[in-house]
């Protein structure tokens, strides 16, 4: 099972980390999750799996790598948690480090393969068990481990500091009042109607996003607020890596920042992973039923906005544009529809692709891959060609992707496999098309 030396990428978090390991602290830290940590659903699916291999057909890595066994998502299984099991955790550092490069990289935990299983089985649950374990034991790739450690250390993952985050939140709200009038970024505001939270590299890196959604909000006259302390980040990080601890602290602070301002609900930017954090593995692992503060997605939200005439559009985007569907809101949650009603609504030639809805591909990011950085990079767009293929078969000219890592795993694919394509998240789709009151815009 050792990876090819060809193929060989070399990253400390986990070719130094398994130096450090014992066979001893290798079983007991293994034996510990799969009696202490893993739900009852393992042995039924271990039980249960018939090895007809029809999962295989769903994964991107498996189709894009030639149809070579080893990719497909029963053959990911099989090299490491069934042999972990069969083996009663008895194994060595080299295997670890094997279960980490698959687990973490070459499995974007996006379920389009359980949705082909007969019986139903929760391949990614089964991988998550692996990124588990070798959490637990230290080899995480670096790249992700270092944002495990910003959200640990300042609750967010870009290590932004609380007047850093301020100072940009004042920046892009000077900026909107540029195009909108009266466009503001309430802060700290007790009552409001949405808590607006957003993901860590939005005021590192894309901060106009931010002045997009003050604009959209002025425009549509909603009731909203930002917190100025932790809990404005959303995003999640440990959740893929398998520091579930932390992962937990990260979305406890978020919900208690909507729970400090009084707000009726929170609405998440477009990002796909922290809606799966925020609405369903974060709170699973607090115990909660359910978030204590009720949560849609932006794409829910725009749908609300156009729908209900809120917000209202003067033109139609022109030039041929496609949609990637992030996993976690449309196989996730069932956005499909949504996603196509605003893509319609704002875009006049709109060009679906195939498969869609549930049934469409992974970009390959989402589910933690893309975080465990560039040195990982080569394998993860080698693994998503039918993607590129998908989308060169549009025709389009440009891609919304209403998903973080959508969006950079699609900027990816696009460079790679020169589909000379553009991508858009959706809200800058939408400042252009819409139609701004007399009353609001700027001389």
């Amino acid at each position: 099972m050792t990876e090819p030396a060809a193929e060989a990428v070399v990253d400390p978090g986990i070719d130094e980390k398994i130096k450090k390991l014992t066979p001893e602290r290798i079983e007991s830290t293994i034996n510990k999750v799969l009696t202490k940590g893993a739900a009852a659903r393992l042995k039924v699916y271990l039980q249960t799996c018939v090895h007809c291999g029809l999962c295989a057909d769903a994964c991107h890595f498996y189709l894009s790598n030639d149809k070579d066994p080893k990719f497909s998502p029963v053959g990911k299984v099989k090299q490491t948690l069934w042999e972990i099991i069969r083996k009663k955790g008895k194994v060595d550092g080299g295997f670890i480090k094997d279960c980490s490069r698959i687990a973490h990289t070459e499995c974007n935990v996006c379920r389009r393969c359980s949705m082909y299983c007969p019986f139903g089985i929760d391949i990614a649950y089964l991988l998550l068990l692996v990124r588990r374990m070798c959490a637990l034991l230290g080899v995480v790739p670096q790249y992700l481990q270092d944002t495990v450690n910003s959200h640990a250390v300042t609750m967010n993952q870009m290590w932004v500091k609380q007047d850093e985050w301020i100072d940009s939140l004042q920046w892009q709200e000077e900026d909107a009042q540029d195009e909108v009038k009266n466009a503001r970024i309430p802060l700290d505001k007790e009552g409001a109607e949405i808590m607006y939270s957003v993901i860590g590299p939005e005021p590192k890196f894309l901060a106009q996003l931010l002045g997009n959604i003050a604009m959209i909000m002025a425009v549509a006259g909603m009731d909203w607020t930002m917190p100025s302390f932790d809990g404005w980040d959303n995003s999640n990080m440990p959740m893929y890596s398998g520091d579930f601890e932390t992962m937990a602290r990260v979305e406890r602070k978020h919900h208690e920042a909507a729970l400090k301002l009084k707000v009726k609900r929170i609405v998440m930017g477009e990002c796909g992973h922290a809606f799966r954090g925020a609405v369903y593995d974060g709170p699973k692992w607090l115990a909660w039923k359910e978030p204590p503060v009720p949560i849609i997605h932006a794409v829910q939200f725009y749908y609300e906005l156009i729908k209900s005439g809120r917000i209202k559009i003067a033109k139609k985007f022109k030039e041929p544009v496609t949609v990637q569907e992030p996993c976690n809101i449309v196989r996730g949650r069932g956005l499909g529809d949504m996603l196509r009603y605003i893509m319609r609504a704002t875009c006049e030639d709109f060009r679906d692709v195939y498969p869609r809805y549930e049934h469409n591909y992974c970009c390959g990011a989402g589910g933690g891959v893309i975080n465990c950085g560039p040195q990982w990079k080569k394998s993860r767009v080698k693994g998503n060609r039918v993607k590129a293929e998908q989308l060169k078969a549009t025709g389009a000219k440009f891609v919304v992707t209403p998903c973080h890592n959508c969006h950079s795993g699609i900027e990816d694919i696009v460079e790679h496999y020169n589909l000379g394509m553009h991508t858009k998240f959706f809200s800058e789709i939408l400042i252009d098309v819409m139609e701004i009151p007399e009353d609001l815009k700027v001389e």
